[in-house]
């Protein structure tokens, strides 16, 4: 054989031929390479398409009822005899959409498919420079305009900060509200030892003062995102980026992530008068649970609540403890009989937009409101 036949059957056989190890490999590893610099080149722009900005949106389809200055009521459902249903979302640095978040992962679904065929939904506004000085009361004069559109009254579905704004309603107005569900939402938020009552009375007002004065009057959604991140800094600033470069090539871990990244990365501005309120007299010095709070002309008592009520609280939440939210029923004025306590597994979030509570815990509340 010569010498050139040699090298043509040779080619066919790479590896087989020591001559041809240094070459085999260095192929190997252009193809590795190459595949190395796609991956990253694909994660660059799953980065910068995440952490783009997206306007979030409501996911279940429905109409619009009322525009008012702080916040659109959005409507689903068929509006009939049955007493409607106002889940009133937090507003505390996120977007409304945590109530209908994604089909097959939305609060509102949840309630419409469980027997409540009537729900709206408090879209909260991102507060404008010409809205730093509005107070909780302007809130809570809102709320009470839509439940006089509403008929006058409905059952309240309060999410976090929604529920303190919704007990805050039901004291001061009790004939209004028809049931009261709480779901991880500080009513005494002088309870347990969580990691945001800690911070809260470390720092004094003046900080907060200080933080609104830097957000020309405003409290800066910015400046809360990046609170809630630095409670979980791996999570956040290590975590979740290996996952998504582990999961690059998944299709369905991507459009999750970027439906997430799209209410998280989105954060809205509150009036600095109202969120100086709500730090001051809501979480420092407790006043609604001690029934010293002031809202719209009167002191507020929550033992005038005595609508039949549903706390729910998530057994891992370290925004909203389960006491803080559970002690609400040695407060109110509802007998034992009609208050129902559940504590469910999982953190703050999931309690509102998480697929194992919306599917196994959710139903049951729904029924529970229709019942009434």
């Amino acid at each position: 054989m010569t010498t050139t036949q040699a090298l043509h059957e040779a080619r066919d056989v790479p590896s087989a031929v020591p001559v041809f190890w240094p070459m085999a490999l260095a192929t190997e590893m252009f193809k590795q390479g190459q595949a190395l610099f796609d991956k990253n080149l694909c994660f660059l722009e799953e980065e910068a398409k995440i952490y783009a900005g997206h306007r979030p949106e409501m996911a279940t389809p429905h109409g619009v009822r009322l525009e008012l200055r702080t916040l659109t009521l959005r409507e689903y459902g068929t509006p009939g005899h049955a007493v409607p249903t106002l889940v009133v979302a937090p507003y505390a640095g996120h977007t409304s959409v945590i109530a209908d978040y994604h089909e097959g992962q939305s609060l509102v679904e949840t309630l419409l498919a469980n027997g409540v065929p009537h729900v709206l939904l408090t879209d909260w506004h991102s507060a404008t420079e010409d809205m730093k000085d509005l107070e909780i009361d302007n809130y809570l004069a809102d709320l009470c305009v839509i439940l006089d559109e509403l008929g006058g009254k409905a059952n309240l579905v309060g999410l976090c900060q929604g529920g303190w704004i919704s007990a805050m309603i039901a004291a001061r107005f009790p004939g209004k509200v028809n049931s009261l569900v709480l779901a991880g939402s500080p009513i005494d938020a002088d309870a347990g030892d969580g990691p945001l009552k800690k911070l809260v009375h470390s720092l004094p007002m003046s900080f907060y003062e200080e933080l609104v004065q830097s957000g020309g009057g405003l409290m800066r959604g910015s400046f809360m995102l990046q609170g809630w991140k630095n409670m979980h800094p791996d999570e956040h600033y290590i975590n979740e980026h290996v996952d998504l470069y582990h999961h690059i090539d998944d299709p369905v871990y991507l459009a999750k992530r970027e439906t997430f990244a799209a209410w998280y990365e989105t954060p809205v501005d509150l009036p600095g008068r109202w969120y100086l309120q709500a730090i001051g007299n809501i979480f420092k010095n407790n006043l609604l649970a001690k029934g010293e709070y002031k809202a719209l002309g009167k002191t507020l008592n929550l033992k005038h609540i005595t609508c039949p009520i549903y706390l729910l609280a998530g057994e891992r939440d370290d925004i909203t403890t389960p006491e803080q939210v559970l002690n609400a029923a040695g407060l109110v004025g509802t007998p034992a009989h009609d208050i129902q306590r559940q504590v469910v597994p999982g953190g703050h979030i999931g309690l509102f937009m998480g697929s194992r509570t919306l599917s196994m815990v959710w139903p049951g509340i729904a029924q529970w409101i229709a019942a009434r």
